[in-house]
This record gives C-alpha cells, structure tokens and sequence, in this order.
C-alpha cells in the first residue's frame, strides 16, 4: 500500500504508530547489541592478558582473543549503522502521522466542498508527496533489513572466533582451566547476540512474525 491509499483509507494513524513502535522495539534490541559488544571488547582484552601470562602455550588463544576485539569493533559500527537508519525511519515515519491527522481534516473539508479545483489540486500534490515518502520508507526499510542480515553474517563469524578460542584454550597448559572458562563466556556471549539479531529479523516490520 502506498503512503495516499494508506492516508486515504483512514488507516494512516493506525498503520504508521504500528510501524513506530516496531521500529522503537528494534532500536532498544540494537541498543542490547551494542552494550553486549562493549561487553566483548572488554572480555577480549582481559583474555588477550591471560593469553600473555600463559605464554607460548596460548599464542593462538591470543590470536583469536585479539580477532574477538575486532569483532566487537566492527560489530558496534555496524549497530551505528543500524542506528542512523533507525533515526531515519521515526523521522519520515513521524512525519506520517503527522500528516494523516492533517489528511484527516482535509477529508472532511472536501466532503463538505467537493468539485473544487484548488481543493483538489492540493489533494493530488499531498498523494504525490505521500507517495514519494512512502518509496523513501520503503527504501529505508529495505536498507535496515539488510544492514541486519548483514550484521548476521558478522556475528556468525563472531562465532566461528569464540569456538575457535575454545579449542585453542585446551592447549593453554596450566592456563587451559582459566583459559577455557573465558572462551566460554565467548561463546555464551555471541549466542546471545545471535539470539537479539534473530528477533531484529522476525520483526513484523519486516513482515516477519515477531
């Protein structure tokens, strides 16, 4: 449906305050996503320590833990992605509402003029404006589900790392108890990531069942 049948119908209020409060619900999943990987960031650099205090036995725990680090650094540049989209969408979405109450009155003023030229000169340049707006949030819909997809595919590699550090950590010698329980906190730590993108891509807003 485009952004005038939707203003047209009466639906737009309704339609456009579901479409903000799904898109409310994905930014405070990035926002767990985010502090999660500041989460990372900090266990990698705890363990890339104990890698150094463990010696050669943990060179390639230390490895891994430094290639964790990195995955909590493009991880949150790609929520900060995400983020600037969101931004996007309340924006034009808000504009919506705002519209389909003034479209509102504007219905009802026809109802009561219909046949005038100027009133219905302003009827089609609003359609066209909601149509250019609703191929802007369509845009901005599609950009999002595919920044997520993308951010997916990242964790994925997030948790190849975290069971490559587990393996790893069986070689640390008298580190590998220490070592094991970390590369643990990895992988619990990734799934739970894996866990909040899986909701971000159920999301009714992407036509999904959550």
């Amino acid at each position: 449906m485009t952004t005038s049948q939707w203003h047209g119908s009466g639906n737009g209020t309704s339609g456009a305050a579901l479409d903000l409060l799904r898109i409310v619900r994905i930014n405070e999943e990035i926002k767990r996503v985010v502090a999660v990987a500041f989460k990372i960031n900090i266990m990698a650099l705890n363990a890339i320590f104990l890698a150094k205090r463990a010696g050669n036995a943990a060179l390639g725990f230390g490895v891994l833990s430094n290639e964790l680090r990195v995955f909590s650094k493009d991880l949150r540049e790609s929520m900060i992605s995400l983020t600037r989209l969101i931004h996007d969408l309340v924006a034009e979405v808000s504009v919506v509402l705002q519209e389909s109450r003034q479209d509102a009155l504007f219905r009802r003023t026809l109802a009561q003029c219909s046949g005038n030229p100027m009133l219905d000169s302003v009827l089609e340049r609003r359609n066209a404006q909601h149509d250019s707006r609703a191929q802007r949030i369509s845009g901005l819909r599609r950009s999002l589900r595919l920044a997520v997809d993308d951010a997916a595919r990242l964790v994925e590699l997030g948790g190849v790392l975290a069971k490559s550090a587990k393996i790893e950590a069986a070689y640390g010698a008298g580190f590998a108890s220490s070592l094991g329980q970390v590369s643990g906190e990895f992988d619990g730590v990734v799934e739970e990531i894996r866990s909040s993108l899986e909701i971000l891509r159920r999301s009714k807003f992407f036509g999904g069942s959550a």
